[in-house]
């Protein structure tokens, strides 16, 4: 096999990469399916609640879960017998647009429920009996109905889940009710907030009186913190509780498993160049220390990126620069961004330095911190559409800035009359907490990651927010020049 040329490698990169994973517009498979060590927890039918920000996973390990081929290499991939003995059924999610009637009511008539006072523990009992295929409700017409039928029948209810205990225990099983999706459950917080944690208190008393069926709520952390306050015995939720965290190294996993995945012959070049890779399950898996070793990932990335985001050391490394620029205020990168922002710098460096002696040129690299940036907001404003307007009111000015001057901006701006006019859009999810505080909205933003609060008490805003909106720092990566 011919040495790869960094023209090679770039075209894998660009096509390996254009797609990056986003479960909410296409299916998990085998190749895009890896499984990084600190999701092992998240997977165990025992886990009631998985925290993730956007597009740390939460949407493909829901629907990866509900595929029984890939739910077998998840538990071998993590040595996780039990996952094979597990039966998993989605409960919540994404609206469905194919055929049938899915087992959970559409936004609007959640909402118009709510509204007109259904009690959002019979809700989920109904949403729970009709995703374990209990006839007497799902032969009933219309959510309201089913609703109060479930009220009115409570014996029948609890014999309904004693009843499918016992069948999931004949199996030798444990049957899991996945919930997915649940940003916007409503558009008024308080509303959300209480269907949350009527959910939470749902999923505890599967979990304490039945042997074998679980609820696996995939959830923000945001809104994971609120809603268990709401009802005794929340404090027992922590225990069964797991993050989707992304440590450096599973990004670096994650990319190199991506390009060595990829139905190319450049892809077999990266794996013969990188290692002995075997064939697993219908996938290439990379030798453990291209997936979690630091310094051999760093070798690995110096031939696609070259070692300094310029001439020399003083503008920093490539390994450590990209990752650190693409993090929120938590620290926490998105691996959708991260693929998308190397893919950016792949195209970029096709078009601007085609004769670069590294697929990757540093300034494309800059460059496409830029471009995740925009994407990385568009997604806040799907997600949390308020505290992306809370952002924007500080467009063209310079971080980081006293709360003084950001509570100046925002009321110069009539930011609490504009967020309450975007709540009002039926698509919007929730609103801050406490609107009318700009104090309390200032320490929900930093709780989201959105903004950061430096030992001085000065507010900032990370690059992955602040580009898109055209916010300088002094010291940071250059706003993208007007013109």
């Amino acid at each position: 096999m011919s040495e790869p040329t960094p023209a090679d490698y770039r075209t894998l990169l660009i096509d390996a990469l254009i797609s990056a994973p986003d479960a909410n517009t296409t299916e998990p498979d085998l190749r895009t399916l890896f499984t990084p060590s600190s999701h092992r927890l998240a997977l165990d039918p025992d886990i009631t609640v998985v925290r993730g920000a956007r597009g740390t996973g939460k949407t493909f390990w829901a629907k990866a879960l509900v595929n029984e081929r890939l739910r077998e290499i998840a538990a071998s991939s993590y040595m996780m017998p039990r996952l094979r003995r597990t039966r998993v059924v989605t409960a919540f999610a994404l609206e469905d647009k194919g055929e049938g009637e899915p087992c959970f009511p559409m936004k609007r008539t959640r909402e118009k429920l709510v509204n007109d006072g259904v009690d959002p523990a019979d809700l989920w009992s109904a949403i729970v009996l009709m995703a374990l295929d209990v006839p007497e409700v799902q032969d009933i017409k219309g959510w309201a109905d089913r609703v109060r039928w479930v009220r009115a029948n409570p014996e029948e209810y609890d014999t309904a889940i004693a009843q499918a205990d016992r069948r999931s225990r004949e199996r030798g099983e444990t049957l899991v009710l996945l919930f997915d999706a649940l940003d916007h459950l409503h558009r008024e917080r308080g509303q959300t907030d209480r269907l949350l944690s009527e959910l939470f208190r749902l999923a505890l008393e599967l979990r304490l009186t039945t042997g074998t069926l679980r609820a696996k709520i995939f959830v923000r952390p945001d809104m994971y913190e609120n809603a268990p306050k709401m009802f005794a015995d929340a404090s027992k939720l922590g225990a069964n509780a797991a993050d989707l965290e992304w440590s450096r190294e599973n990004l670096y996993g994650l990319l190199f498993h991506q390009l060595g995945n990829h139905t190319t012959p450049e892809a077999e070049m990266f794996r013969a160049a990188t290692g002995n890779w075997t064939e697993q399950g219908g996938r290439h898996v990379a030798p453990v220390h291209v997936l979690a070793d630091g310094k051999r990932q760093e070798e690995v990335f110096i031939t696609l990126a070259g070692p300094f985001m310029g001439t020399d050391r003083r503008k920093g490394h490539t390994y450590t620069w990209v990752p650190n620029h693409l993090q929120d205020g938590k620290g926490r990168v998105s691996p959708r961004t991260w693929l998308k922002a190397l893919c950016k710098a792949a195209v970029l460096t096709g078009e601007q330095h085609a004769g670069h002696p590294t697929p990757l040129h540093y300034e494309a690299i800059r460059g496409s911190i830029h471009s995740a940036a925009k994407n990385r907001v568009e997604e806040l404003w799907d997600d949390i559409g308020w505290a992306a307007l809370a952002v924007e009111q500080l467009k063209n000015s310079q971080v980081p800035l006293e709360p003084s001057a950001l509570y100046y901006a925002w009321h110069q701006g009539s930011m609490t009359a504009e967020v309450r006019e975007h709540l009002k859009d039926s698509r919007s999810g929730s609103g801050p907490r406490d609107l009318d505080s700009s104090a309390a909205v200032l320490e929900e933003l930093i709780e989201l990651g959105v903004m950061t609060r430096r030992s001085g008490g000065a507010v900032d805003i990370p690059d992955i927010y602040r580009l898109a909106f055209n916010i300088s720092r002094r010291g940071g990566v250059p706003r993208m020049p007007s013109g």
